[in-house]
């Protein structure tokens, strides 16, 4: 069986969970015997086909300029089978099929209708990438949910979609990439303290994300318990500015506020994950979150938000706590500030907590198990053609 997988995200250039789920399958199916291509976004390279905006598109709409991208990755598919990922590229896949007349499988990561602040990122392309988005999913042989909750949640959002074609795969973490490392000169590196417990929040400065829910949380966390931000560049202007502002509020009346704005290497990441009292993911939208299964690879504790497929990561009171999210803004950082003290102030908890995760994504959450059930997928899809 030869697979080609379709992406815009490939090594160096990862900024997001489907990129890392990408690059971790690709290697997980190789392992399996897939004999597999891989069709990306951006210049030549060598260990995958990549695809550059056409001329002329480089300073047009983000959406235009995927889709250019996406008829040019059309035309150079040569497999048995196409497995495309995220809006980007499910168009590719979807042309391709119609093209080659090939089997299409989706990867659904996440949902355009689910995201309607990405129209302050994309103005009107946000219409289009929802079309694409709509379009390769009502035709795909099959689509992969990386949660149960975003299987219903896709089902909700097209329900003209055959049930049966629709199958949950969960997201998995490398276990030995993402253990406990503690190496206390990367704490050194970024000025935070080794004496003082703090939390980290790693992710896009984005509004699904929740940073600005957590930075006005933090308001009514115990002032000794410092925070460490790993979150660069905003996707859109006015969120950017909230977060400066907030931030910029914070570090007035804190001195243990620290953002780190630079990507980090895994190394370095690994070593703030597992030297943080508590990793807080406060996202109002999340098909799984890599990120929490990368905290309790390293063995620590998660206080998140109760939703989409979260919940199906995060054990409640076993390897973190869930917070239950609210379009009541203050009922929400309520819950996140009330649940981020708790383990400010017991250590023994976090501990236990984060040692429950450990255990929890080596037994459940492997690549291998995510490969193989993706196989499968393939294989049905292939025999019923």
């Amino acid at each position: 069986m030869r697979v080609a997988l379709l992406t815009k995200e490939w090594p160096p250039a990862i900024y997001g969970g489907a990129g890392v789920h990408v690059t971790q399958l690709a290697k997980a199916l190789t392992s399996e015997g897939v004999d597999l291509e891989v069709h990306c976004f951006g210049e030549p390279r060598q260990d995958a086909i990549a695809q550059a905006t056409p001329a002329g598109f480089a300073d047009a709409n983000p959406a235009i300029a995927a889709i250019a991208t996406d008829l040019a990755m059309a035309g150079s598919l040569n497999a048995d089978l196409f497995h495309s990922h995220t809006w980007y590229t499910n168009l590719a896949g979807h042309l391709g099929s119609l093209l080659h007349d090939r089997p299409h499988v989706i990867t659904a990561h996440s949902l355009e209708p689910r995201r309607p602040w990405k129209a302050e990122q994309l103005g009107g392309g946000y219409r289009i990438s929802s079309w694409a988005e709509s379009t390769a999913y009502e035709n795909a042989n099959a689509i992969i949910a990386v949660s149960d909750g975003m299987r219903t949640d896709l089902l909700d959002a097209y329900p003209q979609l055959d049930q049966r074609k629709v199958f949950t795969v969960r997201n998995g973490v490398d276990t030995d990439l993402f253990q406990p490392n503690h190496d206390a000169s990367v704490l050194s590196e970024f000025g935070i303290s080794a004496d003082q417990p703090f939390a980290l929040f790693v992710g896009r400065i984005t509004r699904q994300k929740g940073l600005a829910h957590l930075l006005r949380a933090w308001q009514a966390v115990d002032p000794g318990m410092g925070l460490v931000l790993a979150a660069g560049a905003a996707d859109e202007e006015a969120i950017g500015a909230e977060v400066e502002q907030l931030v910029t509020r914070l570090q007035l009346e804190r001195t243990n506020i620290i953002w780190i704005r630079q990507m980090l290497p895994t190394s370095k990441l690994t070593a703030l994950l597992t030297a943080a009292r508590v990793f807080v993911c406060p996202s109002i939208y999340e098909p799984l979150g890599i990120v929490n299964l990368e905290a309790m690879a390293c063995a620590t504790a998660v206080v998140a938000s109760a939703v989409g497929g979260i919940p199906e990561v995060v054990a409640h009171e076993v390897t973190g706590e869930l917070v239950r999210y609210s379009d009541k803004d203050s009922d929400f950082e309520a819950g996140l500030a009330s649940a981020i003290n708790k383990l400010a102030s017991d250590a023994d908890l976090a501990n236990q907590y984060g040692q429950a995760g450990r255990e929890r994504v080596v037994a459940e959450f492997g690549w291998a198990q995510v490969a193989k059930a993706t196989i499968e997928v393939y294989q049905h899809v292939l025999a019923i053609r």
